[in-house]
This record gives C-alpha cells, structure tokens and sequence, in this order.
C-alpha cells in the first residue's frame, strides 16, 4: 500500500505532517510493503503548477492519504480517484503513519479550520 502525507517542508519521515493538505509543499509517500520513501514537490494549482493534488497522488499511485486536516472537496475529489482519507495525524510524517499503523488514526473528518480557503 502506497500511504501519503502532506508535509510541512522538504519532505520525509522526519518532515513535520503539514497543516493545509492542497498548500502543503511537499507530499511523503511511504510504500507499507517495501519501506521505500518517495517525496514529491506539491505542483499543483494552488501553489501556481496545474491540476489538483488528488490528481497528482493518484498518478503516484497512493491508496491512503493521512492527513492534519483537508476539506470535504478534497476528500470527495481522492474518492473518486480510489484514494482513502484519515485525519487527525500531527507530529511528524513517521509519527502519524506509525499512528495509523497501530489504529489510533481512522476515519475522515472534514476540516473547518481553513475558512480562506472555502473549505
């Protein structure tokens, strides 16, 4: 399984899981069978590139995103590309995917905090 998490900055395991997932610079993906870190730079349209971040992951080939927070579009967008979401990670992108390994993470909860944003 292919699991993503938004990162704050350059990315990584020890990349702090990043607040705002569509503004996020950088996306951690870790492959659960393998171990294998990939790190790829957030070029979608809302950091000037194009296309969404759902696009993009589901081009990578991510079937869970792990998140702070992301709003309903976004989680409906990833659902339509076969992604699932959980949220309610903090700390860094390691810390949450082990969170969610150990089942302390589950289900998706719409983020309200970013009202910029018309989430």
């Amino acid at each position: 399984m292919r699991v993503c998490v938004p990162s704050h900055g350059a990315g990584g395991l020890d990349d702090l899981v990043g607040e705002h997932f569509g503004r996020s610079p950088t996306y951690t993906i870790y492959d659960t069978a393998t171990g294998e870190v990939e790190v790829l730079r957030n070029e979608s349209e809302h950091l000037g590139g194009s296309g969404l971040p759902a696009e993009h992951l589901a081009r990578a080939g991510v079937d869970l995103v792990i998140c702070a927070g992301i709003g309903p579009r976004a989680i409906d967008l990833l659902s339509r590309y076969g992604i699932a979401v959980v949220t309610g990670a903090s700390g860094t992108v390691g810390e949450a995917i082990r969170a969610w390994q150990e089942g302390r993470l589950g289900g998706a909860a719409p983020c309200d905090r970013h009202g910029h944003c018309g989430h």
